[in-house]
């Protein structure tokens, strides 16, 4: 399979990310052709990102993902800005594209609702999404529930193009996550983001001694009793500690929890060391190619890559809707 996926240099990778998508997108890259793209032009629609920010934002989530094992060598890894290509394919499947299909965007809505400027890349984000998607003929992408809606549309997209120009793109399958849905440690009524704050994520790179004080301040519940129904909170650690901890240890800390013995002090300390364990191989290994400084040399590689691939793409589109 041809499989593409995108996130935004926001700065830090957190515990949400890897478990959620990233470790995924590592065991894609067995034995199927992967594409991940730092999608920077989307990272605009976010009023407060500075230019400067961004630049660093983009080398550093590169050097993240590589510690994770995204692995150069056998997949494609690159900036979005790039490979202008996709500004271009955004454009002429924007003109193939529903206003009312946009406006339905769930997405977009609640973006909407949270700012007071709402900015128009907001709204066309995604058929930028789209783009990036489409230009790489990608049979499947991973995805969340929470973007289902886009990808979605990226199929009506290529459906209305393939009916009007003949057919060219695929209609990308989605990969449903499996990762586990991990909740801000501040709050767990809300998913871990960084867009709530500092106290509601942790991140893979972070110092330790911050790791050790957001887990040790988590949120659990008043006392325990026997049988007592596990709080959000707690069921929290509990799924972080069931991604990084042996299972026979896991299962004496539900039993002690369901006899109302469990510390929940005991709890995070043992979280705190098992999470350490688990991310210490990524910690040094980032570490290590930070020391290297060859990221910029990655990255070209990398767009060098996927530009061959969307020059020859963007060749037939161009032909097909008559400007070549």
């Amino acid at each position: 399979m041809r499989i593409f996926s995108g996130i935004q240099p926001t700065g830090v990778l957190h515990l949400g990310n890897y478990f959620g998508a990233i470790r995924q997108w590592v065991e894609l890259q067995e034995g199927n052709e992967c594409i991940y793209c730092i999608v920077d032009y989307h990272a605009l629609t976010n009023e407060e990102t500075e230019p400067d920010v961004l630049r660093k934002a983009r080398r550093e989530l590169a050097l993240d993902l590589i510690a994770c094992g995204i692995d150069p060598e056998r997949t494609i890894l690159f900036v979005q800005s790039d490979v202008p290509e996709h500004t271009e394919l955004c454009w002429i499947l924007g003109c193939v594209t529903s206003y009312g299909d946009l406006t339905r965007m769930t997405q977009f809505k609640q973006k909407a609702a949270e700012q007071e400027f709402v900015n128009g890349g907001l709204f066309y984000y995604p058929v930028l999404q789209a783009a990036d998607i489409l230009l790489y003929l990608a049979d499947h992408v991973p995805v969340g529930e929470d973007q289902l809606q886009h990808l979605e549309l990226a199929r009506r997209i290529a459906r209305r193009f393939n009916s009007r120009f003949g057919e060219l793109f695929p209609e990308p399958q989605p990969i449903l996550g499996k990762g586990a849905r991990i909740m801000s440690l501040a709050d767990p009524g809300r998913k871990m983001s960084k867009s709530y704050g500092p106290e509601h994520y942790v991140g893979l790179m972070e110092p330790e001694d911050s790791i050790r004080k957001k887990i040790r301040s988590a949120v659990t519940d008043i006392g325990l009793t026997p049988g007592q129904e596990m709080s959000p909170g707690v069921a929290n650690l509990f799924t972080i500690l069931e991604l990084v901890a042996p299972g026979e240890l896991v299962a004496e800390l539900r039993k002690q929890h369901r006899e109302g013995k469990l510390l929940y002090k005991h709890l995070k300390d043992v979280l705190y060391e098992e999470l350490m364990n688990a991310l210490g191989p990524i910690r040094a290994r980032r570490a290590e190619l930070s020391a290297k400084g060859e990221i910029d040399e990655v990255l070209a590689a990398g767009a060098a890559r996927a530009r061959r691939i969307a020059r020859e793409v963007m060749r037939e589109v161009r032909a097909r809707v008559g400007l070549d």
